[in-house]
């Protein structure tokens, strides 16, 4: 029996992350439909505001996938300090951003909507599930980034064997843009 090469795990492994990314996104894109459908009810908020924290906490995440993205180059380099200096800011802005997401629902509650009851209403019930399902995928990816991080510490990545760290980047790339793409389809369709 052939025993696998190298590359072939690094496309196995690759492949099934983008299934993986794939089935994800249409879970968001079922949920953002659902979103449009019910849009049409009589009891949609036209007036409802997005958070500032919502804001700032999108241009942080936006941030940490760039400085990730260069700990894979750091890596690539051969630049080990660099890359565990890097990789340790992309998990603090990973914090951050979860942070400004609270601090977001906070003030979603603070204007008077909630996510049920009696003052809650079909938009901010949809803006919340959003945001939390996509919190809990970024729960993984922080796990991914802290792997990522003790791997770094104890030099597991070279220029020659990064594969952990390049799926890591891919799926902090995919949390990011599935972010922008949550965050603007809430803001643009209101």
């Amino acid at each position: 029996m052939n025993a696998i090469t190298p590359e072939q795990n690094r496309r196995t492994k690759k492949m099934m992350l983008w299934f993986a990314m794939i089935s994800i996104s249409m879970t968001f894109a079922g949920l953002t439909s659902a979103y449009v459908v019910s849009s049409a009810r009589a009891d949609w908020l036209t007036d409802f505001v997005m958070p500032q924290s919502f804001i700032w906490s999108t241009v942080v995440l936006v941030l940490s996938s760039l400085v990730f993205h260069n700990t894979k180059a750091a890596v690539h380099q051969g630049n080990t300090t660099r890359a565990v200096t890097l990789a340790g800011a992309t998990v603090v802005m990973a914090v951050v951003f979860i942070v400004g997401q609270f601090m977001g629902f906070n003030s979603i509650i603070a204007s008077g909507y909630y996510f049920t009851g009696a003052q809650s209403s079909i938009t901010t019930s949809f803006i919340y599930v959003l945001v939390l399902l996509h919190m809990a995928h970024l729960f993984a990816g922080i796990i991914v980034l802290l792997v990522v991080f003790y791997k770094l510490l104890k030099n597991k990545y070279t220029p020659a064997n990064y594969l952990g760290l390049e799926l890591a980047v891919l799926f902090w790339h995919f949390l990011d843009i599935l972010w922008l793409y949550l965050f603007f389809f809430v803001l643009l369709y209101n």
